[in-house]
């Protein structure tokens, strides 16, 4: 694919064929050729030929290969003339990060990282299929999917504080139970509550770098500080939902009579029967996501209170805030409202936006980026630049630069258990395949990968997270 440098940070992908508008990767010129290797750059051509696509198909610097859009796409869509389709959110529907501070400092945890992991470990079921400690009916399912995290804190699960600095509040709006499978319904009884497998976590983690004092601060955060990050999403309820629809809107590509370059694109326009429905059950699905988050960030401070023998107000355990990466929401922009498709992308608002908190309002909303196990994370925050160019949007994370099987060859989990542990990070996983699929030399440096997002202007850094102990699924 021939691409034309723009500058440091962005390639285009010139409009050619039925591409409706050009593409947009930010990259590096060390990066750029993984992207056009692994077939990233074509699937973002791809994006750039859907119905009602509004400006440009746009992949972030994390971007690669996934089912339809690449992982890192964005896009927007025109609501009259453009489509809604489950490629461009993906299979775990708001799998997502959430960032807790505290009151302590690394040397108030020494010695006590690894009861704290294994306690956390103990606390929050996590592995593939995992099912928590709650076993709710069917009703109550349906009752989370529209309420979100508001149905966990009426459980008594947090604070609601907590939901002030979650994005959408944890409730994203046009949530319809109705919509969701039986199936979707049965595996969300049994997953709340529960981190999962793959590249999901649950971190102990130190502010390493502060690059902006004066954010940082209002950020809450401070040199030497423990902070703990949970990464994870809705589950099987997620993935079923998506796939119950996938199949629903390849039927619907014939009936509008759409044109895909790629099957894996099937969509429906944003204002048909098949869209609307689709919406209902993805918005229901990012619900049990937030109330997932929610839950467990509960079960956080139970582990370190019970661990430490400290109080709430002791402990400071208070969320700085939660994104969710795979998503697909209404949103306005340049005054029109559009449908923005963020998959392994991430929003990043600027200061003043009315959806910001209000004591974030000077700073721009907070961006977290999750490292791989052993490696750094970021906070950065969200930016003007971001407003103009990606509709609100920045990275999601390291992204894969090799496959899990690939992963597998080259790496032991029971090496890299104890690597980490020489390095000072403990780490608990049900399965050494995990660890060894989840490897850091599986994914790109997530420092680069924030680097371009910094360099680009589409998002800030504020502070660097180093881990200290890690829970995998």
């Amino acid at each position: 694919m021939n691409l034309r440098k723009i500058d440091d940070y962005r390639w285009e992908i010139p409009k050619t064929g039925t591409m409706n508008v050009p593409g947009v990767i930010y990259s590096s010129a060390k990066m750029i050729d993984h992207v056009i290797r692994e077939k990233a750059a074509q699937q973002a051509a791809n994006v750039a030929t859907l119905p009602g696509i509004l400006e440009k198909s746009m992949a972030m610097p994390d971007v690669h290969w996934g089912y339809g859009f690449p992982i890192g796409g964005v896009a927007a869509f025109d609501l009259d003339k453009g489509v809604i389709s489950p490629g461009g959110i993906g299979y775990d529907i708001n799998c997502g990060v959430r960032l807790l501070r505290t009151n302590l400092q690394k040397e108030n945890i020494s010695g006590k990282i690894q009861s704290l992991i294994a306690g956390l470990f103990t606390n929050i079921p996590s592995g593939v299929g995992s099912t928590g400690k709650l076993n709710l009916r069917a009703r109550e399912v349906k009752d989370v999917l529209e309420q979100g995290a508001e149905w966990a804190l009426s459980k008594g699960f947090g604070e609601k504080e907590d939901l002030t600095h979650t994005e959408e509040t944890g409730c994203l709006d046009g949530a319809d139970a109705s919509c969701a499978s039986k199936r979707a319904i049965e595996r969300g009884t049994e997953q709340l509550g529960t981190l999962g497998a793959g590249n999901h976590f649950l971190e102990i983690q130190v502010v390493d770098t502060i690059y902006d004092e004066k954010i940082a601060q209002v950020f809450g955060l401070f040199p030497g500080q423990v902070t703990i990050m949970i990464h994870t999403g809705s589950r099987g309820l997620g993935y079923q939902i998506c796939d119950d629809n996938l199949k629903i809107l390849q039927g619907a590509v014939h009936k509008y009579g759409i044109s895909l370059p790629d099957r894996q694109l099937a969509c429906a326009p944003v204002n048909s029967n098949e869209g609307r429905s689709y919406f209902a059950a993805m918005a229901g699905a990012a619900n049990y996501a937030w109330a997932n988050r929610q839950i467990i960030t509960h079960w956080v401070r139970e582990t370190f209170m019970r661990t430490l023998g400290s109080t709430p107000k002791e402990l400071g355990l208070e969320v700085v805030y939660d994104v969710a990466h795979n998503i697909g929401k209404f949103e306005e922009h340049k005054g029109k409202k559009v449908l923005i498709h963020r998959k392994g992308a991430t929003r990043a608002f600027n200061p003043g936006h009315p959806d910001v908190p209000e004591d974030y309002k000077a700073t721009g909303q907070p961006v977290l980026i999750p490292g791989t196990m052993g490696t750094e994370s970021y906070v950065l925050t969200g930016t003007d630049k971001a407003m103009e160019e990606t509709w609100g949007s920045t990275c999601h994370g390291a992204g894969r630069v090799m496959s899990r099987s690939q992963a597998l060859k080259g790496v032991r989990g029971e090496e890299l258990a104890k690597k980490l542990e020489n390095q000072g990070i403990f780490v608990k996983s049900y399965s050494w395949k995990t660890l060894a699929e989840e490897a850091p030399s599986a994914y790109k440096v997530v420092g680069d990968v924030v680097e371009i997002c910094h360099g680009a202007g589409i998002s800030k850094k504020v502070v660097k997270l180093k881990p200290l102990g890690v829970v995998k699924g």
